[in-house]
C-alpha cells in the first residue's frame, strides 16, 4: 500500500509534467506563429519539449499502475477505513462534550 502511495504522486507529477511541457510547447508555437524565430533556435527548443512531453508521458505510463491498486482496493478495507472515521468523529464529539462539562462546573466553582 506505501508503495502504491509512492507510485500515485509519481504518477501526478509525470502526468503534471506531460500537461506542462505540452502547454510551453503550445505556447513557444504561438510565439513563433507571430514572431520570426530562426530555425536554427526553434527547433532545438521544439525538439526538447517535444523529447520532455514524451519522457513525462512514458512515466506517466510507468506509474499508471497506481490508479489501477487504488481502484482494487478490497471492501474490507474500505469498510474498516469507514469505522475508523466514524470512531474518530465520535471521539472528538465526546472530548467536545467533557470540555463543555469541566468548563460548566468551573463557571458554577465561581459563584
Amino acid at each position: 500500500m506505501v508503495e502504491s502511495l509512492s507510485s500515485r504522486k509519481k504518477y501526478e507529477w509525470y502526468r503534471h509534467h506531460a500537461w506542462a511541457g505540452l502547454g510551453l510547447l503550445s505556447v513557444f508555437l504561438a510565439i513563433r506563429y507571430f514572431v520570426f524565430i530562426p530555425n536554427i533556435i526553434s527547433l532545438p527548443v521544439i525538439f526538447i519539449l517535444v523529447a520532455y512531453i514524451l519522457i513525462a508521458l512514458l512515466q506517466t505510463y510507468r506509474y499508471s499502475h497506481a490508479l489501477i491498486a487504488e481502484k482494487e482496493l478490497p471492501v474490507d478495507l474500505e469498510k474498516e477505513k469507514l469505522k475508523f472515521i466514524a470512531e474518530k468523529e465520535k471521539l472528538k464529539l465526546e472530548k467536545k462534550k467533557i470540555k463543555a462539562e469541566l468548563k460548566a462546573r468551573k463557571k458554577a466553582n465561581k459563584k
